[in-house]
């Protein structure tokens, strides 16, 4: 199972999903709020755990047993906490958001909430802008490592997905005063991954000691905040590699 970021879609993963599935059965959802999945119902607060829950939801409603996760950003903190609820197989945790201490840094919040202002305003010219390499290089280098890189149908997907997710302001807000706190007994294989040239996370934002014990840590060298697009072959492989150990360790 595949979770994506805020501002984003099951599309942030469509580079990935092909090579994962010659291996597996892959779903990437749309979490409520984002893609074509509607917030979640009126009074509930949209924050990680809440998230989780409905993401349990349509497990249960498919289904799955123990599947392995992984999760880009906001998804991997969604992932953390499905986790505390629910038996997993494993997961991957691809720049995850939540392991700051305290609120969410202020140069997150305003990163993302200028993103947002901008493709909402002018989702138009600047779905035009991203035919250009600039315009690419430009908009989104917040996100990938070598924005020039990504083709121009990608960039309008990605501007589109934050232009567009109904659940956008609610669930930042709701984001804003947590962090991510382990839980006694968790006991998951975690694989954690921060791109080289990740402009989000900032060393404040990435204390992977809030992670529970036993987590393994990589760098994807030249990848950003969304490395599925800079690197799709280098992420597959991580994910394969630890969902196969995963799955072959079952009883």
């Amino acid at each position: 199972m595949l979770l994506h970021g805020i501002g984003s879609s099951h599309r942030a993963w469509s580079p990935v999903v092909a090579v994962l599935a010659e291996h597996f059965d892959v779903i990437a959802v749309d979490l409520p709020g984002f893609g074509e999945s509607p917030p979640l119902p009126v009074g509930v607060e949209p924050h990680p755990a809440a998230l989780a829950g409905a993401v349990a939801n349509l497990l249960d409603g498919l289904g799955i047993v123990a599947p392995a996760v992984a999760g880009n950003s906001l998804g991997a903190w969604i992932a953390l906490e499905l986790a505390a609820v629910r038996p997993i197989s494993c997961l991957v945790l691809i720049s995850p958001a939540g392991l700051w201490p305290g609120r969410t840094p202020l140069y997150n919040r305003l990163s993302l909430q200028a993103s947002r202002w901008l493709t909402r305003r002018w989702c138009r010219p600047l779905s035009r802008l991203v035919n250009h390499r600039f315009g690419r290089a430009l908009l989104l280098r917040q996100a990938v490592g070598r924005p020039s890189r990504i083709s121009p149908d990608r960039a309008r997907e990605m501007v589109w997905d934050m232009a567009s997710g109904a659940g956008f302001d609610a669930t930042l807000e709701a984001t804003l005063d947590r962090h991510y706190l382990a839980r006694p007994g968790f006991d998951v294989p975690i694989t954690v991954a921060f791109g080289s040239r990740d402009l989000l996370l900032g060393r404040r934002s990435r204390h992977v000691e809030q992670l529970p014990p036993g987590a393994r840590l990589e760098q994807l060298a030249g990848c950003g905040h969304v490395p599925m697009s800079d690197s799709p072959q280098a992420v597959a492989a991580l994910i394969t590699a630890a969902a196969h150990q995963a799955f072959s360790a079952a009883p």
